[in-house]
């Protein structure tokens, strides 16, 4: 019998989940056990899963051999040998330092990280993503930061909203009357449809770019003559640099920058002034102070809007979690083959 183990995030400000309860029903009538660890603080109450086995926060680790481990965030960076199989995003593959620990890991245990990022259809499209809710807050907290910019302050804490609307409430009280000119980067992809979604319904002019205004390799002056640059794009190594260090001290109206895509440790990064993503404490980090130029870069987005957010991906998910019992074959092999050449399996 197959077992899926949905554990608990224990990463702050975490309450996402990727299975909802309606998800469970369909796994156990499909024929699979399902263990659910205990997490007060998840967007989805413990009781709404029925059929269940219960278990304790970071169980996981004693869980049996076979189980497959299923969550989305990071887990502790404890150093200690995995030996299951492990389905999250990793942010493993791009040479990042907390990747490479990560992999080293699995390696040593014996585990394999199947990791939710390379999912992909015989397309290449992946099957599950929260692209459009990253977007949506995204342009959520960068519009908030940007509001914040005009008094010379910088943007105060975020927090999780009950949904939508209510964040939407929230920003458009910080604007108030202000309307600032948006360029979007990826506009026509998930991430970059969300954050026009958001910049649309409070009113802001969008310019929207994707694959044909970037195709020319840069430079860019269009971004910085806009008041907020999101960056939507997956970066790879054939994504030009859309804002160089010298952006810093060059002539421009752009005073923030919405890095949705957060992956500044990586050599692949388009966003070359600033090298540390930003928490929801301090949502965004000051690069330049005359005149201002911040960069918001939380990794854990759609985490604001916690349960539309779960509700939207597990649905994606779903018919691949169904497939699980053909571990070797489809999205599951396929991400197995890129573990493999990454730990040199």
């Amino acid at each position: 019998m197959t077992h899926l183990w949905i554990r608990a995030e224990q990463r702050p400000n975490e309450q996402r989940v990727g299975v909802t309860p309606a998800g469970v029903q369909a796994l156990l009538e499909a024929g699979f056990a399902v263990t659910l660890e205990q997490d007060p603080t998840r967007a989805i109450q413990t009781e709404a899963y029925a059929g269940v086995q219960l278990a304790s926060t970071g169980n996981w680790q004693t869980a049996p051999q076979d189980a497959i481990i299923m969550g989305l965030k990071e887990l502790p960076d404890d150093g200690t040998p995995l030996r299951h199989r492990h389905i999250m995003f990793g942010h493993a593959y791009k040479g990042q330092p907390d990747g490479q620990r990560l992999l080293a890991r699995f390696k040593a245990g014996g585990g394999t990280l199947y990791d939710l990022e390379y999912l992909t259809n015989e397309a290449g499209r992946r099957v599950a993503a929260f692209g459009y809710w990253a977007g949506y807050a995204g342009a959520a907290v960068a519009l908030k930061s940007w509001a914040a910019a005009q008094a010379g302050d910088l943007c105060g804490p975020v927090q999780a909203f009950a949904c939508a609307s209510d964040l939407m409430a929230n920003v458009a009280a910080d604007l108030g009357h202000a309307q600032p000119k948006v360029i979007i980067i990826g506009a026509k992809g998930r991430v970059g449809s969300g954050a026009a979604d958001f910049c649309a319904a409070l009113g802001a002019p969008v310019t929207e770019w994707d694959v044909a205004e970037t195709a020319h390799g840069g430079p860019y002056p269009e971004i910085l003559a806009h008041d907020i640059f999101l960056n939507c794009i997956l970066a790879n190594q054939d994504t030009p640099v859309f804002v160089p260090a010298s952006a810093k001290t060059d002539p421009r109206q752009l005073m923030v920058i919405g890095d949705i895509a957060c992956d500044p440790d990586s050599a692949y990064s388009p966003i070359k002034i600033y090298d540390r993503a930003t928490s929801w404490d301090k949502p965004a980090l000051r690069t330049q102070g005359a005149p201002i130029l911040d960069v918001t870069a939380i990794d854990n987005l759609p985490s604001i809007l916690p349960r539309e957010s779960s509700e939207d991906f597990a649905a994606q998910l779903l018919p691949s979690l169904l497939a699980l019992k053909q571990f070797d074959t489809g999205v599951w092999g396929k991400a197995k083959g890129i573990f493999d050449r990454h730990v040199g399996g």
